[in-house]
């Protein structure tokens, strides 16, 4: 009997074992792969390069002016003008003053650009163009940071305007800079019986520039002698030295302006009283 069961159990292993041996083949199941997402690539066409800048159109130099147009322009503004060397300051460092002047008005051109040889070339009545910028020191009206060039052709010197009557108008400005003379003005006392001072203030000495003032109608003006435009030693620098208050003169000069009219002078004349 025993055998009997010891048969039957190992049958039924025998069964376990084949049932177990049997494998379910694995679902392969591949997915296929999805189709790779296609990148368009937009082609942009190149920036077109921008245009090149032109350049600016290099600034004109202002047109010769007419002494109204001189007069109308804002300080400060370029200026051009042709005129004519009526007489100047010595040279010095590359630099020369000139008064000029031409038949509608008168300039003082202040430190022109200027060399020594050119300088001596100045001469009264030489027609120049005259390019710099319009400014004003004390009421001076004047051109400034001047550069030059001679002009070829005419040439013209101006004759003295009498402002006699004129000198302490209004409209004596519109004469600044010019050429001008008064006539039977009477020599005042400078200060302690003296004819000329040494420097506005009497500060200097021989060789300084001579101030002196002239009588006119009752009222009394300075005049001044630039030792730069008439130097020691010359006419006029000696004849008002030699001046005696009240003596009776002409004068002639250049109508400069500084807190109102003080004239360089180039001529005087003492007449009998």
């Amino acid at each position: 009997m025993k055998k009997i069961v010891a048969l039957l159990l190992a049958l039924c292993m025998v069964f376990a074992l084949c049932a177990c041996g049997e494998t379910k083949p694995a679902e392969s199941k591949t997915e296929e792969a999805a189709p790779a997402e296609e990148v368009v690539v937009e082609e942009t066409p190149a920036e077109e390069a921008a245009p090149a800048e032109e350049a600016a159109p290099a600034e004109e130099a202002p047109a010769v002016m007419s002494y109204e147009e001189f007069a109308a322009a804002e300080l400060d503004a370029a200026v051009v003008v042709e005129t004519y060397v009526q007489d100047h300051e010595s040279w010095w460092d590359g630099k020369v003053s000139v008064h000029a002047q031409s038949p509608d008005g008168a300039y003082y051109i202040y430190e022109m650009a200027c060399s020594e040889e050119d300088a001596a070339k100045l001469l009264p009545g030489t027609k120049i163009r005259v390019s710099g910028f319009k400014g004003e020191w004390s009421g001076e009206v004047e051109i400034m940071d001047p550069t030059f060039e001679f002009v070829e052709g005419d040439s013209w010197l101006a004759e003295p305007v009498d402002l006699s009557a004129l000198m302490g108008s209004e409209d004596l400005a519109q004469y600044m800079n010019q050429r001008f003379s008064v006539k039977d003005g009477v020599i005042a006392d400078k200060g302690d019986g003296k004819a000329f001072f040494y420097n506005w203030d009497n500060s200097g000495e021989d060789g300084s520039d001579l101030y002196f003032d002239v009588e006119l109608d009752g009222a009394v003006y300075t005049f001044v002698v630039r030792r730069y435009l008439t130097a020691p030693g010359s006419d006029v620098y000696e004849a008002v030295k030699a001046l005696q208050v009240g003596d009776k003169v002409d004068i002639e000069g250049f109508l400069y302006w500084y807190e109102g009219p003080q004239p360089h002078i180039t001529g005087i004349g003492v007449k009998a009283n």
